[in-house]
């Protein structure tokens, strides 16, 4: 059965769903040579206003939960964006349970886009700000988004230990996701470009979308920018997000 729950409406340059075009205040945003994006991953807070203006239901909540990898991929009952581990999460957590399309049409609502993938790898890895601190050099590409290793960043193991939320769920391996800007701050000044959440990107062959950066899930080896990962763009799970970019203003 297929769904069609987000009605498309072009107009005055913004995409509108059953609603008005955004006007909320846009998320910190940090320019990276030609455009910005997104300081942070998208939270459950900045989603919701989403939901709220248009009404729109996700893949997750209409199939019951989204998936953790357990022994194979699980469906877990209950969990999707408000509820990311099956209670309801605080708003500054990162939206997580989402498609590549849900995300892209959060990006659209908000007046910006996904981010292309070579955009997502130069703001990840090589700092553009004029004058960074001490622990950046402009200029630089670096092997981490964190810098020259992967500390800071909340992943499985060799980030050192990063404060997470206090989500309850049992988890097989991992600890779960951290606060949207809670972690070290990265090239460009960025937090969770490597690890927290993968996040999608506007790449990816057909069906498949691509994600960059890793997740609490794994270690620095997927925070790198030689890793690549692409999914299913209709797949939801506890460690898939996203943020968003749009052209320099």
């Amino acid at each position: 059965m297929r769904y069609l729950w987000i009605k498309v409406v072009r107009a005055a340059g913004c995409v509108v769903f059953a609603a008005a075009c955004s006007s909320a205040s846009a998320a910190a945003m940090q320019r990276v040579g030609a455009f910005e994006i997104d300081v942070t991953e998208v939270t459950i807070g900045e989603f919701s206003k989403f939901v709220a203006a248009t009404g729109v239901v996700t893949k997750a909540e209409r199939d019951g939960g989204g998936h953790v990898y357990e022994a194979g991929w699980s469906k877990k009952s209950g969990w999707h964006w408000r509820a990311p581990y099956g209670r309801p999460g605080v708003a500054r957590e990162p939206v997580a349970h989402i498609t590549y399309a849900e995300a892209e049409a959060y990006c659209q609502w908000a007046g910006k886009r996904l981010p292309a993938d070579a955009e997502w790898v130069e703001a990840a890895y090589t700092e553009r700000r004029a004058s960074p601190p001490s622990l950046f050099v402009s200029g630089r590409t670096y092997t981490y988004p964190t810098g020259d290793t992967p500390q800071g960043a909340n992943c499985l193991s060799g980030c050192g230990t990063a404060r997470v939320v206090a989500h309850g769920a049992k988890l097989l391996r991992g600890r779960g996701h951290a606060e949207a800007g809670t972690t070290a701050a990265g090239v460009n000044g960025l937090y969770d470009m490597g690890a927290n959440l993968w996040e999608w990107t506007n790449a990816g062959p057909g069906a498949e979308k691509r994600t960059r950066g890793g997740s609490w899930w794994y270690g620095p080896d997927q925070m790198r920018a030689d890793y690549i990962a692409d999914k299913p763009g209709d797949f939801t799970a506890i460690y898939i997000g996203f943020r968003c970019a749009r052209d320099a203003r």
